[in-house]
């Protein structure tokens, strides 16, 4: 679990002002080897906290999602080509979106006489 630099240094105060490990942990719920941890990382000051990147796709999702509305009706192969990607990709560069392709706007009623005959 990531601790905020805030709480580390009020943990780290409140050990060194004379507390014992029992209190400090029944403060915190921090055991006493992350406290060495923060110690240490404070004295170096290597404290900072990591930056959580996305990593680089092929596929913008703003392009694809401006794609999707300027061509309702485009094939998956049609928006393939201005990325360079696979159709595949974009199918799930799509699903991840949450942007469906089924174009059944009512009920396909197909074979309504056996259906009512056989109830």
């Amino acid at each position: 679990m990531a601790y905020s630099k805030d709480f580390v240094k009020r943990a780290v105060a409140y050990k060194q002002e004379g507390h014992t490990f029992k209190q400090f942990q029944q403060a915190f719920g921090i055991c006493s080897q992350s406290y060495y941890q923060w110690v240490e990382k404070l004295k170096n000051g290597h404290f900072d906290v990591k930056i959580k990147r996305q990593r680089a796709r092929k596929i913008d999702k703003e392009l694809l999602k401006k794609a999707v509305a300027d061509k309702p009706d485009a094939f998956l192969s049609e928006l393939a080509k201005p990325f360079g990607c696979t159709v595949q990709a974009v199918f799930y560069m799509l699903r991840k979106l949450n942007i469906t392709y089924k174009k059944r706007p009512s009920p396909i009623r197909k074979n309504q006489k056996n259906n009512a005959a056989s109830i």
